[in-house]
């Protein structure tokens, strides 16, 4: 046991170090690795397959390049090309192979042809991409399919690094079956005064993710978070006053007291039952842990992607996620065990395993079906059983563990009922009240303003995640998550009241789905999105689109529902703290 935590610790380290570009540095004449990767439609991100599924020069058993964890779910396979390039060696053009075209290869490139079939290279680390080929107007023929014979590399270095590579294609061949096609590179060394840590610029886009519109929509979702949290402080705790300086007063006498009462109406009067036990307290307290601990990973990841610059490196961003999703599994059972054990809970274990499972065997449920799908079409973007194999160790050896060990301790440190008021023995009837004072209207009300204050950026990160875009802006992203936080507290105090103002008493779930609803709106903004935004097309392509997304969109689910939850509790108690109860 203590040998297989080990070595798991080994692994997850090194998955950690293997994230990271290399700071490799050469000695003239020394070889240079030319790592191909893999093709695919390129209106179809996800729909990757090895490079080699296309009949180009194979240069036997070329050596393997494994990245990591983050690099593997990323569908990356990196392949030695075997191509000659040595550091500093101009190649005027030399022959990679001869390729004899038949029937089957000819049909092959030409549908790849006609889908815009995309390749993408690596050399130190740096990505290069270029197009399989084009179709050209012919006179003879209405079209006709060219390959690129020729691949052009030019390097820049500077001193014993290599700064930028730029790869260009020429010769466009047409395919025909029976044609031998003389496959050729050729190799210009360059020098640059750009500096190493720099050298990841060029790949950066900044006018788009720096455009006015992005610094416009951080600054509007601001001036709502001032707008809301004023609103919230002055109405909200001006009628609080006053309610408290009405059960404040010891001078009247009993019958205007007894009038006073009488009179009252709203919040008041369901303080014998808004304590309540909690219906399904176990997956309550599962959920409202999990998205603690989602909490805390988001912004762990987005400070951690600042202070590294995680997008350099391949899979960083996903070794890094998973790594802290694993440590954080602890914040996720003490938040759970404290509130299950608060709240009357008895069966912890089963709120416990709740806590530890729900949300990755939601994630695993999809992506189980996604990456069957994935098989069948023999796409890289199917994980293999090995890295299957790991994520669950992960999971069952680090994860759970520690969401244990966090039910624990919470049920011990902040276990203890306190209820500022106590239960009455007979639940008060809710009255019935208008349309929009109902949980299912609060619940989906609530999410508006939330999905309004993160709007912009999801556009931005979609955008970024499915075509192509390199996003690096992670401190806008913190001010928005922020914003996001601030936004959906506010708004689910709101909901909280006036649902007690209804006098109904079941805050709990409502608080939690008026924020959760957040998701909702993105999800439907992402089905907006893909039929307008992308040129995304085919069975593959949309299930991978709208399988990730509902991963997403599960996590911020749970994530703002658990934020929305905790601000409610807080706002509940310290109202009913203040007025009698007895």
């Amino acid at each position: 046991m203590l040998s297989t935590v080990r070595s798991l610790f080994i692994f997850i380290i090194s998955s950690l170090f293997l994230a990271y570009p290399s700071f490799a540095k050469y000695q003239a004449d020394e070889p240079v690795t030319l790592w191909v990767n893999k093709v695919g439609p390129y209106n179809n991100p996800q729909e990757t397959y090895n490079y080699y599924s296309l009949p180009f020069c194979h240069p036997g058993d070329g050596g393997h390049k494994w990245g990591g964890l983050g690099e593997v779910l990323g569908g990356n396979e990196l392949i030695d090309s075997r191509i000659d390039i040595k550091f500093k060696r101009d190649v005027e053009k030399s022959t990679i192979c001869d390729l004899a075209l038949d029937a089957a290869k000819v049909a092959q490139f030409k549908d790849a042809i006609e889908n815009s079939y995309w390749f993408e290279f690596f050399m130190d680390d740096l990505p290069l991409w270029g197009f399989v080929g084009e179709v050209l107007p012919d006179r003879s023929r209405d079209t006709k399919h060219v390959l690129y014979t020729h691949k052009n590399f030019l390097i820049q270095y500077n001193g014993d690094q290599i700064i930028h590579v730029n790869l260009t294609q020429e010769s466009p061949k047409p395919l025909e079956e029976g044609r031998l096609l003389g496959m050729t590179y050729s190799v210009k060394w360059v020098p640059t005064n750009i500096i190493y840590e720099r050298r990841f610029d060029v790949y950066l886009d900044y006018p788009f993710f720096e455009h006015q519109i992005h610094w416009f929509s951080v600054f509007n979702s601001f001036m709502m978070v001032i707008f809301l949290t004023g609103l919230v402080s002055m109405i909200l705790m001006r009628t609080l006053r006053n309610d408290y300086a009405k059960y404040a007063r010891e001078d009247d006498d009993l019958e205007s007291l007894e009038r006073d009462v009488n009179e009252e109406s709203g919040w008041k009067l369901v303080h014998g039952d808004v304590f309540r036990p909690v219906p399904n307290l176990a997956l309550l307290s599962a959920v409202v842990g999990t998205g603690a601990q989602l909490t805390t990973l988001v912004l762990l990841v987005i400070i951690f992607a600042i202070v590294g610059m995680l997008y350099i490196g391949r899979g960083a961003i996903t070794t890094t996620f998973f790594v802290c999703y694993a440590l954080t599994s602890f914040i996720a059972g003490y938040v759970s065990g404290g509130l299950y054990s608060r709240n009357g809970g008895k069966k912890w274990i089963k709120s416990m395993i709740l806590t530890a499972s729900l949300f990755p065997f939601m994630c695993f449920g999809i992506g189980f079906i996604l990456n069957t799908i994935a098989i069948f079409y023999g796409s890289l973007a199917a994980i293999p059983f090995g890295t299957m194999v790991v994520v669950f160790v992960i999971w069952a050896f680090i994860s759970f563990p520690l969401a244990l060990l966090g039910t624990v301790v919470g049920r011990n440190w902040s276990g203890t009922p306190n209820n500022p008021c106590r239960v009455k023995t007979i639940p008060r009837p809710i009255p019935e009240k208008k349309w929009y004072l109902t949980p299912s209207v609060i619940s989906l009300m609530g999410g508006l303003l939330p999905f309004g204050s993160i709007f912009i950026e999801m556009y931005f990160v979609f955008t970024s995640f499915w075509n192509y875009k390199v996003y690096y802006v992670y401190g806008f992203m913190l001010l928005v998550f922020i914003i996001l936080i601030i936004v959906t507290v506010c708004v689910t105090i709101v909901g909280t009241y006036f649902l007690l103002n209804a006098e109904n008493y079941h805050w709990q779930w409502t608080s939690f789905f008026s924020a959760a609803s957040t998701a909702l709106y993105v999800y439907l903004y992402a089905i907006y999105y893909y039929h307008v935004k992308t040129k995304m097309s085919g069975f593959f392509q949309t299930s991978f689109y709208f399988g990730y997304t509902m991963m997403f969109c599960l996590g911020l689910g749970i994530l703002c529902g658990a934020v929305g939850y905790l601000g409610s509790n807080l706002f509940v108690r310290r109202i009913y703290r203040n007025i009698k109860c007895d």
